[in-house]
């Protein structure tokens, strides 16, 4: 196995980054270095990752992607692995991260989410990755890969400079790293047997925060890659499809006042929102009988919640 460096920017971390840290230290296989970023804490990360022997830096608040640039280029190993301070990877996490790379065209893979949560949202946010990780498990290359479990080979790293940094906060700078080295011609896979555990929202409002999050810095993603717009490969096309029908239901309810036949075209597109919706229903309800139940309403206010973060994220980059 090549000698590997795991990298965790860690910003206010306190309480997660221990549990992540042990599970590091407890891998089948050992990493050469583990290396903590702290990106202006105001709480007790550094004293929680002192604790574990690891190697500690340390910076003004400027963000993961700085944050794990800093990593990579402080690091020894010809691997880099990145995870997040609130995730615990699996104990053959690292085995499985690096298995890949003994195919020298292989330049990145990425790893899966899990979750112990019982909330039936978070159960929910979990079906919905794992919907999107049979998407990627269905191509032998993929163009989307996300720091809570990803791996690159340095030096290729840092010959395209890591990640963006123009990205503010935890906001699609992973994925645009990973067009940029797809346009290239680099090869990146998927290895779902690479799991790291992780919280997701619990609530409804924390869900739908986090999508508007997510949908406001799309706009910036795929203004420097518009053709990701309209395919790759971790974001599903009925999302799109749902997207696109909220908004001609929105065009049909402001021109309703001068067109009546428009109240009879916005009725139609609701409906058809819905049936959008029911095959991701019907799967999440073969898992779980209460799953396939929520999931349309989740599914509608998704849509609407995204939309909305895709203009807001347009008129705040004007």
């Amino acid at each position: 196995m090549p000698k590997a460096s795991v990298v965790i920017p860690a910003y206010n971390s306190g309480k997660t980054i221990g549990a992540c840290l042990e599970a590091l230290k407890n891998q089948t296989l050992k990493p050469l270095e583990i290396i903590v970023v702290d990106d202006g804490s105001r709480d007790s990360t550094i004293e929680t990752a002192g604790k574990f022997g690891v190697k500690i830096l340390a910076q003004k608040h400027a963000g993961p992607a700085a944050a794990r640039n800093r990593g990579a280029r402080n690091a020894g190993g010809e691997i880099i692995l990145f995870t997040d301070a609130d995730c615990i990877p699996d104990r053959d996490w690292l085995r499985e991260m690096l298995a890949p790379f003994k195919d020298r065209k292989i330049v990145g893979v990425q790893g899966s989410y899990e979750t112990r949560q019982e909330s039936l949202i978070a159960r929910f946010a979990q079906f919905e990755i794992e919907q999107r990780y049979e998407r990627l498990a269905k191509r032998k290359y993929i163009d989307f890969m996300g720091t809570y479990s990803a791996a690159y080979r340095r030096k290729l790293f840092l010959k395209f400079r890591g990640f963006d940094e123009s990205f503010p906060g935890a906001s699609g700078e992973d994925p645009e790293l990973s067009f940029r080295l797809s346009k290239a011609g680099y090869r990146m896979l998927f290895n779902p047997r690479a799991r790291v555990y992780h919280n997701h929202p619990d609530t409804l409002g924390k869900y739908l925060k986090q999508k508007f999050g997510r949908a406001r810095w799309r706009v910036l993603l795929y203004r420097k890659h518009p053709g990701k717009a309209v395919s790759e490969s971790y974001t599903p096309q009925s999302l799109k499809l749902q997207i696109g029908i909220f908004y001609l239901f929105l065009l049909s309810l402001i021109i309703s006042p001068f067109y009546s036949i428009s109240v009879y075209i916005a009725i139609s597109l609701l409906v058809l929102l819905f049936l959008a919706t029911l095959p991701f229903s019907a799967s999440a309800g073969r898992k779980e009988r209460r799953l396939g139940l929520i999931s349309p309403v989740i599914l509608i206010l998704r849509s609407v919640t995204f939309s909305i973060g895709l203009v807001y994220g347009i008129f705040k980059s004007i």
